[in-house]
């Protein structure tokens, strides 16, 4: 049976994470020109989010690269998972928690190694959806394909019947391209609108499709 579903990203929808100006901070301290921090970091920062390098050796590279003690090294993780994690947007998460029941949900995100021990133990997204696919744990980051392709095996749905809600307009826009339906995240309001009529319409069987959206290729009789 055809089943609707939900999937949401985490951060700058279910999390509110503004920036914190941690790295600028720590430029000012170690006397580094702006800009050199993650200057010298991007590739251990790319490493991490599709699950090439492990936390421990991300601390191993901060210190190298950045000559931090190992106290530094704790402030500077700190700082840097403090930004990550931001709040929890109370009012979303809320609003899908009600969800529960009637509808598949689940969380595609890209990620950095370690987030969802922290996001676990914080905001309990594990209780709030049914799957979670995180990018440094299949090695694979949104706008690709495959991250939707593979949310939706988990889930084991159907693209069409999916609504994906993201704050990124190309993940959105990847997100269509993959078959599935989604909005971008602007505020709650206009997004828990967007669901609650994505879950009124129920999910878009053959009989229900748009004439040239036959996802047989039939035609339409």
């Amino acid at each position: 049976m055809a089943e609707t579903c939900v999937i949401l990203d985490i951060g700058g929808v279910l999390e509110i994470t503004p920036e914190t100006g941690w790295g600028q901070r720590w430029e000012e301290r170690l006397g580094l020109p702006k800009g050199t921090l993650h200057e010298r970091m991007r590739d251990v920062w790319r490493a991490g989010s599709v699950g090439h390098i492990s936390e421990h050796d991300v601390q191993g590279e901060a210190a190298s690269r950045l000559g931090l003690d190992a106290h530094q090294v704790e402030a500077f993780m700190a700082d840097l998972w403090a930004e990550y994690l931001g709040t929890p947007n109370e009012e979303l998460i809320a609003y899908v928690r009600g969800l529960r029941g009637r509808c598949r949900l689940g969380i595609l995100s890209n990620s950095f190694v370690g987030a969802r021990e922290r996001e676990t133990a914080l905001y309990r997204f594990d209780e709030l959806v049914e799957r979670i696919v995180y990018s440094h744990e299949i090695g694979i980051e949104k706008p690709d394909r495959r991250a939707f392709e593979a949310i939706c095996a988990d889930l084991e749905v159907e693209p069409e019947n999916c609504l994906f809600v993201d704050d990124a307009a190309a993940n959105v826009e990847a997100a269509r391209a993959a078959g599935m339906q989604a909005h971008l995240f602007e505020d709650n309001t206009g997004t828990i609108a967007r669901i609650a009529a994505h879950l009124e319409a129920g999910p878009l069987t053959p009989a229900r499709v748009p004439l040239g959206l036959n996802p047989g290729g039939a035609q339409p009789r």
